[in-house]
């Protein structure tokens, strides 16, 4: 038996692809803060009313507060903003985030570091996927010209098997 089967890979937008890295990176930052609750010096910290250098208090979980929302809005703001600002916002907030993720991951546990390690992968990406947003070119028009009466209609490749 020797049957070959093709697959057709369909092109993802790039805000799609950007928007499932930060929901991604989301997941692993909480899991990671969320496991961290199962260590009994991080529990003793807490119940000491500290965190790592900090005082847990209003301003401590606003800030906290803060640096969760950012992350989440971005998965929204991904997928609407003009594409010069957005591309803009995600390579600035990913290489902030990435930077303070390596930096709190210092003196870690063995699964922080990975998570974090994970985590900075997943904005290093986004970074990426940012950067080298495709350009429009002649053989593909702007989604503003598909709607021309004079712009060639797009076909959908079949897929096959």
């Amino acid at each position: 038996m020797s049957d070959t089967t093709d697959y057709q890979d369909y092109w993802i937008n790039p805000r799609i692809r950007i928007a499932a890295l930060w929901t991604s990176m989301l997941f692993v930052f909480v899991y990671v803060d969320l496991f961290s609750l199962y260590r009994a010096d991080v529990r003793a910290d807490i119940d000491a009313g500290k965190l790592f250098a900090f005082t847990i208090g209003q301003g401590f979980l606003l800030g906290v507060t803060i640096y969760v929302v950012v992350p989440s809005l971005m998965l929204f703001l991904s997928l609407v903003l003009r594409v010069r600002v957005m591309r803009m916002a995600n390579m600035i907030v990913a290489i902030l985030y990435a930077i303070t993720i390596a930096g709190g991951a210092i003196g870690e546990w063995n699964y922080y570091i990975l998570g974090s390690l994970i985590e900075a992968a997943l904005l290093v990406t986004v970074v990426y996927y940012a950067w080298t947003w495709p350009k429009v070119t002649d053989a593909v028009p702007a989604p503003s010209d598909q709607s021309r009466p004079d712009t060639p209609e797009r076909t959908t490749p079949k897929v096959h098997g």
